[in-house]
């Protein structure tokens, strides 16, 4: 790889930027599309295209996504002449395809940078015992890996660079973390053109938190309610009452109302119960924590299945029954079309 670089550098040829990029059955659309689209439009800018890429998977042949598509890819290569590698998620940090450590090794033996994204990285991570804080995935799968192995110490930020490999949050983060690496092999010109292109008012920081259960914790343009809504996070099995936060903050309960009614359009209450509740939701169709342990988790230690009922309209029961079945079968609806 260096080889070829300082024989392009001599000829004055632009520097090719290999990609591989490495599909599992069920893989995100979203983060394929954040990926493929900013090498693209970044090679339609620039005077000279400098991404190539390639679709891989373990075996090659077509791998299908969650929304029906299905890409061509050629397998995985015996000698990885890539300069970056970028495994995408598939929705299910469990799927056995996710971040092969030979594969992931076969990359970075060579110098390759890999990049690990949402579920695969939760699958490296479980497989490490953990990312001592160094290792990032997306918060959900974070929350998986905490209730079912005792794993807390993931970062929390869009993406955590660690040597040759980086691991990150994925979904929408994606488009950040590829628009970060384009300015950084090509310019940082080009990397607004490319982020106008897409209409993407400002690229994040990798290490921006992530946003929490539809919320932006880091962007509300206000410090008390971001740390309000940080230590809100950090307290969902035993919550904070509002008149402890109000004192961390120092102002007073009706200026914390102001601010929570004037960016979130609800009350502190309303706005942590909602945040609790859905962890409860993640918690009750991804583990097999019962119903009772779910809700002593999401800090309801009495009456968490009436509450849901009534914000809901179902109970916590009937719901894990009604999804986990459709999962079931749209799985197998999907696998009938193909």
């Amino acid at each position: 790889m260096a080889e070829r670089t300082q024989q392009q550098a001599r000829s004055g040829e632009t520097r090719i930027w290999r990609f591989d990029i490495i599909l599992c059955e069920g893989f995100v659309l979203t983060e394929f599309s954040a990926l493929v689209e900013v090498l693209r439009i970044a090679n339609r800018v620039l005077a000279q295209p400098p991404f190539v890429w390639t679709l891989r998977s373990a075996a090659g042949g077509q791998v299908g996504c969650r929304a029906g598509l299905r890409a061509d890819t050629e397998p995985l290569p015996k000698r990885a002449d890539a300069d970056f590698a970028f495994f995408l998620g598939n929705s299910d940090p469990d799927h056995p395809g996710l971040a092969d450590a030979r594969a992931i090794s076969s990359y970075t033996s060579r110098g390759a940078k890999v990049y690990l994204l949402a579920e695969a990285a939760a699958r490296y991570i479980r497989d490490q015992g953990g990312g001592g804080g160094r290792l990032t995935t997306h918060w959900e799968n974070s929350t998986l890996l905490r209730e079912r192995l005792g794993l807390s110490d993931a970062s929390h930020a869009l993406a955590s660079e660690d040597g040759q490999l980086v691991t990150c949050a994925g979904m929408n983060a994606t488009l950040d973390v590829v628009l970060a690496l384009v300015g950084r092999l090509t310019s940082a010109a080009a990397q607004v053109a490319v982020s106008d292109i897409l209409l993407h008012e400002r690229v994040r920081d990798l290490g921006s938190l992530q946003p929490f259960a539809g919320v932006r914790p880091t962007v509300t343009g206000d410090r008390d309610l971001d740390h309000c809504i940080r230590v809100m996070q950090d307290n969902i099995e035993e919550p904070v009452p509002i008149s402890d936060l109000v004192a961390q903050l120092d102002i007073s309960t009706r200026s914390l109302e102001r601010k929570f009614r004037s960016y979130l359009g609800t009350t502190p209450n309303g706005f942590y119960r909602e945040m609790r509740l859905s962890r409860a939701n993640n918690l009750l169709l991804n583990t097999s924590m019962s119903v009772r342990e779910i809700g002593f988790a999401c800090g309801f230690p009495n009456g968490f299945s009436t509450l849901y009922r009534q914000v809901f309209g179902i109970t916590p029961l009937t719901l894990r029954k009604r999804r986990r079945p459709s999962s079931a079968t749209g799985s197998k609806n999907e696998g009938a079309a193909e």
